[in-house]
């Protein structure tokens, strides 16, 4: 699950449990800095705030692609499937190639906008370090990710970390 020792009587594993029926793995890498984890919410929560729910999970979803951070690639392709997309549509995102490049972006994006997706990127960044150097591995509820898009979008994508 992760390198970890982490507390199971921790505030954050007791509210997630409440909401989600389980402690994500997530969860109890930050259980032992549970400030830590309210300032990097009060950070995300501030930068999404700028972008509708679907946005903000394309870009998450997008960044965690580009990072190959495979426990956030399922994360945010289990939302996006079971809110936003039917399963060709997110295969259809695991085969498209294209670059990302800032022009395309400001034919539909606001300058303000464009701000909110790079500094989310940025935000993953970190949760993303953090998952990755703790060898963090995805939780058994994403299993359930349909298994074409699910081997597609695990496929490497033009650069990042390395998968664990």
């Amino acid at each position: 699950m992760t390198l970890l020792r982490t507390p199971e009587a921790s505030a954050l594993c007791g509210a997630d449990h409440h909401r989600l029926g389980y402690v994500p793995h997530y969860t109890r890498v930050f259980a032992p800095g549970p400030a830590i984890y309210a300032a990097w919410t009060q950070l995300v929560t501030a930068l999404w705030a700028g972008m509708d729910e679907r946005r903000d999970e394309l870009v998450r979803h997008a960044a965690a692609r580009r990072l190959r951070a495979r426990y956030c690639v399922l994360a945010h392709a289990t939302v996006l499937q079971s809110t936003f997309l039917d399963t060709d549509s997110l295969l259809a995102i695991a085969v498209d190639r294209h670059g990302s490049d800032l022009d395309p972006l400001r034919a539909h994006l606001s300058n303000m906008e464009i701000f909110h997706v790079v500094a989310a990127v940025a935000a993953c960044r970190f949760c993303t370090a953090v998952l990755d150097a703790t060898h963090t591995t995805t939780d058994d509820s994403y299993d359930a990710l349909d298994p074409t898009p699910r081997a597609a979008l695990l496929q490497p994508c033009n650069g990042g970390h390395h998968d664990q």
